[in-house]
C-alpha cells in the first residue's frame, strides 16, 4: 500500500509541474487564439537564468528564483507580444504554428549565446546538459517521512507552489476586473471593443501571465531536467495533454488533468508490466493519451477542412507577367546550378551539401501539397519520410532487389499517411496539428524502436542507385536524379491544382458545407492529399537513406518534421519553389556557419527572426519577393496616375485616383453638406470599405443630444458600414468623425466606447460565454439597478449569455445604458427577430435614454416602429445619404424608394 501511495504522491509532485506548464499554455491560446509551442522554450530561458544567477553568481534560491520568475519572465512575455504575438494574433494559423516554432528554437539558442559571451568575462559556469542546477529548497535537499514515503524538499516546494499559483490564476480570472475583460476578448474579441476593452493590453497581459506561469514550471523542473532545452519542448507537448484534456479553455480543468497526467504516468511506470514487453511504450504514455484526448474532446465544429483553411490565398503579383517571364529567374537558377555542379570534381564537399540539401527539398514537397494546397498542418512528414526508409532498408536486406525495395518504402509510407488521415476526417485546425504531431512522437517512441523493424541501433544497410555510368555515390548524379524527381513533383502538384480534384481540395479548404452539399466527398479528398504526400516524403526519406548509406531510427527524428515545416512556410508553403529553397537553405547555411566559425546558436536565432517576420509577412519569402517585383514594374504607372485625377462623376459621385504605394485605389470623398449645428455627433464625408470594396461614399450625418435619427435604406445600401465606422470598429479612407467637436477618426473602438460611444451591433451584442452577471459587469461596477429595473436578468443572473432567448439577449445588450447612459447610442437592427412584445420594450428603452439627452442613431428594418420615435430620418442609396429631413417630412413615396433602392 506504502508503494502505491508513493506512485501517486509522486506522480503528484510531477504532475503539478505539468499543471503550471499547461495552465500558462491554456491561459495564452484561450486569451490571444496563438497556441504557443514556443512556451517550453520561454520556461527554459527562465531556468537557465536562474542556473546561472544561483550557481553562477552565488545568490540564494529564492532570490535567483524570484528574478527568474516574477521579473524576467514577465517582462520576456511581454516583449514578445509586442514583437510578435500581437501580429501572429491576426495571422493565418500556418503562420501562427510557425512563429513559435521558430521562437522554440531561437529563445535557447539567444540564451545559451549570452551565455557563452559572458561565461569568462563574468566566470560564469557554461549551460549544458551535464550541468547540475539546484532546486528552489535547501541545498542538499531535505528529505522527509510520510507514513513511509519519502520525498524531499524540492518535492514539497514543487507542489506547493503549483497549487498557490492555480488558487491566485482562478482567483485574478474569476473575481477581478482584470480577469473579466480578458475572459471577455476571449468570448468575442470585436464585441469587447465595442464594450470599451483594449483587447490588446489584455492580450499583453495574458501573455505576461502566461510567461509567468512557464517561467515557474521551467524554474521548478530544472533539478529534474537539467539545462537540456529539448527536454522542456517535451515537456511542453506532454503538458499539451493537460490542456487538451482542459479542452484548452478551463485552467482549473487543465490544472487537474495535469496532477492526474503525473500519477498515471507514474502508476504505469510502476504497474504496467505488459508495457516491458513493448519498448517504449512507458514513456508514450502522455502521447498515446494526447491523441486519446484530441479525438474524444476536441472535434472541430466550426470547420473541418484543415489548420489553415482561414489564410487567404495571397495576392498574384506576377499574374501580369507572360509565362516565361515568370520562370525566367527559376531557368536562369537551375541552369546555373547544373553548370556550377558539372564543373566541380567528384569529391567536392559543397556538391555533397547541396545534394543534401535537394533530398530535403524533395521532402519539403510534401508539404506544398498538404499545408500549401490542402490547408492542413501536418507535423507527421519525418515520420513518413522514416517509415520509408526504414521499410527500404529491411526490404533489401531480406533479399529484394532495390527498386521493389524502394517502391515497398514508398508504398509503406502512403500507407501511414491514410492512417494518419483518419483523424482529419474528424479534426481540424490547431487540434489536427498536435494530433499529427502525437502520432510522430508515437511512432518515435515506439514503432521504431522495434529492433526487428529499425535493426537497433545498426539500422540497415543501403547501396547507391546505378544508373548505367554512375551511380548515386557520385553527388553530382545525386543532383541531378533530385532535380529531375523534384521536376516532377512540381508538375504533378501544378497538374493537380488545374485539375478537378484540386478544384474539389480547394472548395473543401474554403468552404467544407458548401462542398459537402455540391457533391464533393470532404473524406476523399483529405485521404488523397494525406497519401499523395506522405508517398513523397517517403520517396524522400529513401533518397535520405540511401545518400547517407545507410539508415537508423534516430536519422530522422519526429521533432524534424516540426522544423522543416517552419523552414518551408518561411520561403513560401504555396510554391515548390519555396521547398527548393527551404532545403538548399537548411543544408548550406549551417555548413556556412561552421566554415566561418560562427557559433551554430547565431543560425538558430536567424531562424527565430524568420518567425517575426511572418507575423507581419505570412505568406513568406517568394510572396514577397513577388510583391516587389511588382512595386518596380509599376512604379511608373502609379507616378503617372498620382499626376492625374479623375474627374467626378455626376450626382456627387466620388472622384477615384491612386493614393498609396501599393498600388490599390482610394476613393477621394466629394464636398460635404454643412454642419449641422449643435450636433454632439457627426460624420463628415466617410469614404469607407473592406479591402479594395469602397461601400460608403461620402456619408453626412450628423445626432443631436436628445434626438433619434433613424437611417433607412435598403439592403446593402451601407447601413450597418455606417454604424461599424461611427463606433470605431472599421477605418475610414477619407472624411471625418466628430464627437462633441473632437475628430475621433483615429481612435480605436475601445477609446471611443470609453468616451460614451455604445454601439449595438447588428444580431446579439453579448458575451454568450460569460454569465449575465459578468456581462453587465464589463460596462457597470455594481449591476444592481439593473436587476431592479429588469428582473427578468436578475433572475438568469447566473446563467450564461448564450442560453438566453433573443429578446433577453437584446435587453442584456441595452440594459447598462439605463444605468450608465451613454453620449450616444448606435444600434444596427435591435429588432431583428425578436417578438412584438419584445420591440415594444426595447423601443420603451430608446425613448428613456432620448429623454435622458443620449444621441440616438437608429438602424431598423421595422420602419413603422422606428418613425413613430424619430425626430429626423435619413435615407441610404448604394453607400450614401440621398435624404435627411424632420421625421413630418417622410412620406410614402420616399419610404418606398429607400426601401427599394429606387429614384
Amino acid at each position: 500500500m506504502s508503494e502505491l501511495v508513493g506512485y501517486i504522491l509522486s506522480g503528484l509532485v510531477t504532475g503539478a509541474v505539468f499543471a503550471v506548464m499547461a495552465s500558462g499554455l491554456t491561459l495564452s491560446y484561450a486569451a490571444t487564439g496563438v497556441f504557443n509551442f514556443a512556451h517550453g522554450a520561454i520556461g527554459f530561458l527562465a531556468a537557465l537564468l536562474y542556473f546561472e544567477l544561483n550557481v553562477g553568481l552565488g545568490l540564494p534560491a529564492w532570490a535567483a528564483g524570484t528574478v527568474a520568475v516574477a521579473l524576467f519572465a514577465p517582462l520576456l512575455g511581454y516583449l514578445l507580444h509586442r514583437v510578435m504575438f500581437r501580429g501572429l494574433a491576426q495571422a493565418g494559423e500556418t503562420a501562427q504554428i510557425v512563429g513559435t516554432i521558430g521562437l522554440t528554437i531561437a529563445l535557447p539558442a539567444l540564451g545559451l549565446l549570452v551565455v557563452d559571451l559572458v561565461a569568462e568575462p563574468l566566470g560564469l559556469p557554461r549551460a549544458d546538459a551535464t550541468s547540475l542546477p539546484r532546486g528552489l529548497g535547501p541545498y542538499p535537499a531535505v528529505t522527509y517521512a510520510f507514513g513511509g514515503v519519502h520525498l524531499d524538499s524540492d518535492q514539497l516546494i514543487t507542489f506547493a507552489f503549483a497549487v498557490l499559483a492555480a488558487a491566485g490564476l482562478w482567483v485574478f480570472m474569476r473575481h477581478t476586473p482584470y480577469g473579466l475583460r480578458m475572459r471577455a476578448s476571449v468570448d468575442c474579441r470585436g464585441l469587447a471593443t465595442l464594450r470599451g476593452i483594449d483587447v490588446d493590453a489584455s492580450s499583453a497581459m495574458a501573455w505576461t501571465l502566461s510567461s509567468t506561469l512557464a517561467g515557474l514550471a521551467g524554474v521548478l523542473a530544472v533539478s529534474t531536467l537539467g539545462l537540456d532545452s529539448t527536454a522542456f519542448t517535451v515537456m511542453l507537448f506532454v503538458s499539451a495533454t493537460a490542456a487538451v484534456f482542459g479542452r484548452l479553455r478551463s485552467i482549473p480543468w487543465t490544472f487537474a488533468a495535469g496532477l492526474g497526467l503525473g500519477v498515471v504516468q507514474n502508476l504505469v511506470a510502476g504497474y504496467a508490466d505488459f508495457a516491458e514487453d513493448v519498448t517504449g511504450l512507458r514513456t508514450a504514455v502522455p502521447v498515446i493519451l494526447l491523441f486519446v484526448g484530441l479525438i474524444l474532446l476536441n472535434r472541430s465544429r466550426d470547420r473541418i477542412a484543415g489548420s489553415a483553411a482561414e489564410d487567404a490565398p495571397p495576392p498574384d503579383h506576377l499574374a501580369d507577367l507572360p509565362p516565361w517571364r515568370r520562370r525566367l529567374p527559376w531557368a536562369l537558377g537551375l541552369v546555373a546550378l547544373l553548370a556550377w555542379t558539372l564543373t566541380r570534381p567528384a569529391d567536392d564537399f559543397y556538391v555533397s551539401v547541396v545534394a543534401q540539401g535537394l533530398v530535403l527539398a524533395l521532402i519539403f514537397c510534401s508539404f506544398v501539397v498538404v499545408t500549401g494546397i490542402g490547408g492542413m498542418v501536418n507535423l507527421a512528414q519525418a515520420s513518413f519520410a522514416s517509415m520509408a526508409a526504414l521499410t527500404c532498408g529491411w526490404a533489401f536486406s531480406s533479399g529484394l532487389p532495390l527498386p521493389v525495395a524502394i517502391l515497398l518504402g514508398v508504398l509503406g509510407a502512403t500507407a501511414v499517411g491514410v492512417l494518419v488521415a483518419l483523424p482529419a476526417l474528424r479534426l481540424g485546425g490547431r487540434i489536427l496539428t498536435l494530433a499529427t504531431l502525437a502520432l510522430a512522437l508515437l511512432a518515435d517512441q515506439v514503432l521504431f524502436q522495434i529492433d526487428e523493424f529499425s535493426n537497433g541501433t545498426i539500422g540497415w544497410p543501403l547501396p547507391a542507385i546505378g544508373l548505367g555510368l554512375a551511380d548515386t555515390t557520385d553527388p553530382r548524379v545525386r543532383v541531378l536524379l533530385l532535380l529531375a524527381l523534384i521536376g516532377l513533383v512540381g508538375l504533378l502538384v501544378r497538374n493537380l491544382e488545374r485539375s478537378a480534384s484540386g478544384r474539389a481540395v480547394l472548395a473543401v479548404r474554403s468552404a467544407p458545407a458548401a462542398a459537402t452539399t455540391s457533391g464533393i466527398s470532404a473524406p476523399r479528398t483529405k485521404i488523397m492529399l494525406f497519401a499523395l504526400a506522405s508517398g513523397i516524403a517517403g520517396l524522400g526519406g529513401v533518397l535520405f537513406a540511401i545518400s547517407k548509406g545507410s539508415v537508423t531510427a534516430t536519422d530522422l527524428p519526429a521533432f524534424s518534421g516540426f522544423v522543416w515545416l517552419a523552414v518551408v512556410v518561411l520561403q513560401g508553403v504555396r510554391r515548390i519553389g519555396g521547398a527548393v529553397l527551404g532545403g538548399l537553405i537548411a543544408a548550406i547555411f549551417p555548413e556556412l556557419l561552421a566554415g566561418w566559425h560562427v557559433s551554430a546558436h547565431v543560425g538558430a536565432i536567424l531562424f527565430g527572426a524568420g518567425g517575426m517576420i511572418l507575423a507581419r509577412h505570412p505568406d513568406g519569402v517568394l510572396a514577397q519577393l513577388g510583391e516587389a517585383r511588382h512595386r518596380r514594374r509599376t512604379r511608373g504607372d502609379r507616378a503617372a496616375a498620382l499626376r492625374r485625377e479623375t474627374p467626378a462623376r455626376e450626382g456627387g459621385a466620388p472622384a477615384v485616383k491612386a493614393t498609396n504605394g501599393t498600388g490599390r485605389l482610394t476613393v477621394t470623398a466629394p464636398p460635404r453638406t454643412p454642419a449641422v449645428e449643435d450636433a454632439l455627433f457627426r460624420l463628415e464625408g466617410v469614404v469607407a470599405g473592406y479591402g479594395d470594396v469602397t461601400v460608403l461614399r461620402g456619408v453626412d450625418l450628423a445626432v443631436r443630444p436628445g434626438e433619434v435619427v433613424a437611417l433607412l435604406g435598403a439592403n446593402g445600401a451601407g447601413k450597418s458600414t455606417t454604424c461599424a465606422v461611427a463606433a470605431g470598429d472599421l477605418r475610414v479612407t477619407a472624411g471625418r468623425v466628430v464627437l462633441d467637436g473632437t475628430d475621433v477618426t483615429s481612435w480605436p473602438a475601445h477609446r471611443r466606447a470609453r468616451e460614451g460611444v455604445l454601439l449595438a451591433p447588428e444580431g446579439r451584442g453579448v458575451f454568450p460565454g460569460l454569465t449575465v452577471d459578468e456581462n453587465l459587469r464589463t460596462w457597470l461596477a455594481d449591476p444592481g439597478p439593473v436587476y431592479e429595473r429588469l428582473p427578468q436578468l436578475a433572475r438568469r443572473r447566473g446563467l450564461a449569455a448564450g442560453a438566453l432567448s433573443g429578446g433577453e439577449q437584446q435587453l442584456l445588450t441595452l440594459a447598462p445604458a439605463l444605468v450608465r447612459p451613454p453620449r450616444v447610442l448606435i444600434a444596427d437592427e435591435p429588432s431583428l427577430g425578436l417578438a412584438p412584445l419584445v420591440v415594444e420594450q426595447l423601443f420603451e428603452v430608446f425613448a428613456e435614454l432620448r429623454e435622458r439627452g443620449v444621441a440616438l442613431l437608429l438602424v431598423e428594418e421595422k420602419a413603422t416602429s422606428v418613425l413613430e420615435l424619430a425626430d429626423t430620418v435619413a435615407f441610404m442609396r448604394l453607400g450614401r445619404v440621398t435624404w435627411t429631413g424632420p421625421r413630418a417630412e417622410v412620406d410614402d413615396a420616399r419610404l418606398t424608394a429607400a426601401y427599394l433602392g429606387v429614384s
